[in-house]
């Protein structure tokens, strides 16, 4: 499979990992976006959001959760962003459903 993300979870390619479950793994992104900037994504291959039905409610349930577990782990009491893009226009840019959990500074509105 072509998909980064994937290959993450396969551990063909390394990540500084936060979180390793059955179904989800989370790490720290490589180009971070704010001083804390974690990735959660579900260890099953989803595009984007857009591809979840209602089956995958309880995993998409789970990927909040583990959100709010790592910025209880990195420390983010004072608040954190928690961003799903989806699509071209989304601003998603690789193909597999992945939260962006910002921290480590003000987050300002609107976001882009």
């Amino acid at each position: 499979m072509s998909c980064l993300f994937c290959k993450l979870v396969e551990g063909t390619i390394p990540a500084k990992l936060v979180v390793d479950e059955p179904d989800v793994l989370a790490f720290h992104d490589l180009h971070p976006a704010s001083p804390t900037h974690v990735l959660v994504i579900p260890k099953k291959h989803l595009a984007s959001l857009a591809d979840a039905t209602a089956d995958d409610a309880p995993l998409l349930g789970r990927l909040l959760t583990v959100a709010r577990e790592v910025a209880e782990k990195l420390g983010l009491e004072s608040g954190y962003r928690v961003v799903i893009n989806t699509g071209e226009h989304g601003g998603q840019s690789v193909h597999h459903l992945h939260l962006h959990v910002l921290g480590g500074r003000h987050q300002s509105w609107p976001p882009g």
